[in-house]
Order: structure tokens, then sequence, then C-alpha cells
């Protein structure tokens, strides 16, 4: 993912929180090995809403499904996504706000990881960066 696609979707998701009147949020953009393209944390957010938007994009790309399903996962394979959760060094986080990116042609190309406000307000705010940036979102809703 280029950065300036990853800086699009990032402010246009900050953008969407602060018209909808969010709480502050932790907006991560990662590619698909992981790595980290753009970043915030939103004055007013409390110290860990990094790692834990860190965390939900991290997750989605690791199993390749949103944040959401893996959170499905996790109560009916409790031992599964714990033991994921322990290979990926705890940076999983199987709830809601953790959403892949794709391509046109349904190629993965990253992941949107947000905390600070309801999960369901998180997955708006990241739907609509992805959005702008022309790509589709899959949170498995």
């Amino acid at each position: 993912m280029k950065l300036e696609t990853a800086r699009t979707i990032l402010q246009t998701a900050q953008d969407k929180a602060r018209a909808e009147n969010m709480k502050p949020l932790a907006i991560a953009v990662l590619d698909t090995r992981g790595a980290v393209r753009a970043f915030i944390a939103e004055d007013g957010t409390s110290l860990h809403r990094g790692d834990v938007a860190i965390g939900k994009a991290y997750g989605a790309i690791s199993l390749g499904i949103p944040s959401r399903s893996i959170g499905e996962r996790a109560e009916k394979q409790a031992y599964f996504v714990a033991a994921i959760s322990h290979i990926t060094g705890g940076k999983m986080v199987p709830v809601a706000g953790g959403v892949l990116i794709r391509d046109a042609s349904g190629e993965l190309v990253g992941a949107i990881g947000i905390s600070g406000d309801t999960s369901g307000n998180d997955e708006i705010a990241a739907c609509a960066g992805i959005a702008a940036a022309g790509l589709i979102a899959e949170t498995g809703a």
C-alpha cells in the first residue's frame, strides 16, 4: 500500500469521526505485511488505544478475516484464538474495528484498525476512509 493511500484512508476516517462527533480515536493503517503505514492518536485518547487499533488491524491481517469475525470465532473456538494471540505476541485484538482493505479485484492490500468509540462507530469511520481511497472494506458484518 502506498503511503499516500494510507494517508487518505486515515485522514478521511478521522474526518468522518469528527463529523459524527465520535470520541477521540487512534487509527492505524497497515500493509499486508502488518507494517504500520499511517497512524494517529487524537488528543484525548487513552494510553493504549493505539495498541488496540494496531491489534485490531494486525489480527485481521494475520488471519485474513476482519477483527469482528475473529471475535465471533473466539466465542466458538476460544482455544484457537488464544493460540493465535500467543503466536502473534498478543498483538491480536478480536473485537470489531479491524477492517480488511481490498482493491477492486478483491486482492488484499492492507487493514485499518480503529479504537476509541464503540466498535460499530470505529468501523463506520474505517469504512469511510477505505471508500475515500477507492477501495473495498471487508468488515465481516
